[in-house]
């Protein structure tokens, strides 16, 4: 697959710099960054009134139209607006194409405050289906996101457009935080979920929302939604999928259920069990290390080992008067 940059070419061409009427002026289709939310913007307006725009938009006139599109600066342009500004200083360049106008704006943003994900993610796709690209690493090189932001963008692109629109509602209290659907998405797409009898994804998603939101005893914050991974995955270990499915699906219908709910105890057990021989395996890997001699003056050292050497022969002895 050749190189997406090579694609690209170079940043569209500086044609010069003046003033245009504000009236002139028009978003760009194609801007990352859809949500602008009041309180930032009456800052940058009072500023805008006292000082006007000291930064020239960068903008493109596009064939057949006789407005100029901005690239950089669609913030400003509407406090100007808000303002009462007549006219505005601008950066003019040729018109890109849709790859340069997407990845243009990218790199120009990429330095400032973070954009709401979501419309992140709905341009990131516009660019992979331009590009045909979709390696993590390519994305990330050519929209100056980190890789993990990538990731995190094709995780919101798999959801239904619905929530999607809810991730894009123009009043903050009214919008869904997008981490609510980068925290679920690994329930979501558990195979012990998805291979569940009369399993529907929008279903589950809005049962998942509506424990949320109302806050009960169900789910109390997005990171909750690891507790339940972990339940779920713990279970699939241990072979007990159909009591975890079970006890999902009771864990969705009833609000006052709580995680611990889907705790299984025999799956519990062997994730302690597995971890605790892991514990075990590398201490006596690290034992088996040192020489005895060399840790003689240690005496809090050795009084451990024998009170550890203790526990496990207690322990041992639990365990063999079990199995009589």
């Amino acid at each position: 697959m050749p190189d997406p940059t090579d694609v690209l070419g170079t940043m569209p061409r500086a044609i010069g710099v003046k003033t245009v009427k504000t009236g002139d002026l028009r978003p760009n289709p194609h801007n990352p960054r859809l949500l602008f939310d009041r309180e930032p913007l009456e800052t940058l307006t009072e500023s805008i009134k006292k000082v006007g725009i000291l930064v020239p938009l960068t903008v493109y006139k596009a064939k057949g139209s006789d407005k100029y599109t901005i690239l950089d600066g669609q913030r400003r342009w509407m406090c100007a607006q808000t303002a009462g500004l007549q006219i505005v200083p601008i950066n003019e360049v040729a018109e890109p194409t849709v790859a340069q106008n997407i990845v243009t704006m990218f790199q120009i943003h990429k330095l400032r405050k973070d954009w709401e994900l979501m419309p992140t993610a709905l341009k990131l796709n516009v660019l992979m289906n331009e590009l045909k690209e979709k390696r993590n690493e390519h994305l990330a090189q050519l929209t100056g996101l980190d890789v993990a932001v990538v990731v995190r963008c094709k995780k919101l692109l798999s959801y239904p457009k619905k929530y999607q629109d809810q991730m894009l509602f123009t009043e903050p209290n009214d919008r869904v935080k997008a981490d609510f659907f980068i925290e679920l998405y690994p329930i979501v797409t558990d195979k012990a979920v998805k291979n569940a009898e009369n399993f529907s994804k929008t279903k589950t998603i809005d049962r998942m929302l509506d424990k949320y939101q109302t806050g009960g005893s169900g789910i109390k914050a997005i990171t909750d939604f690891r507790a339940i991974k972990q339940h779920l995955t713990a279970a699939t270990k241990a072979k007990q999928i159909k009591r975890v499915q079970k006890r999902f699906r009771e864990f969705l219908a009833d609000d006052d259920l709580p995680i611990q709910h889907l705790e299984i105890s025999s799956a519990t057990v062997q994730r302690k069990a597995k971890a605790l021989t892991r514990t075990a395996s590398k201490l006596v890997d690290e034992i088996n290390k040192i020489e005895a001699m060399d840790f003689y003056g240690e005496e809090e050292f050795w009084l451990e080992l024998e009170r550890l050497i203790e526990v496990v022969q207690r322990k041992l002895k639990e365990a063999d008067r079990r199995k009589v």
